[in-house]
């Protein structure tokens, strides 16, 4: 899954550590999510999304074959 989370983490010019904070999970959870190697559960996306008053949709999209 491609997503947008690396830029609109930097967009509110927060570190990978502070949104983990926010979000109670950890900076390695971060991580694998900006790079593509680990899907966030459904419950952890909204949360995502809620903190960047964003849909699911504008942060998370399938990979393009």
């Amino acid at each position: 899954m491609e997503n947008l989370l690396s830029e609109h983490r930097k967009s509110m010019e927060w570190s990978q550590q502070r949104l983990a904070d926010e979000l109670g999970v950890t900076r390695q959870t971060i991580i694998s999510i900006e790079r593509g190697r680990f899907d966030p559960s459904l419950p952890l996306a909204f949360r995502i999304a809620a903190l960047f008053n964003k849909r699911i949709e504008e942060l998370f999209f399938p990979e393009k074959d």
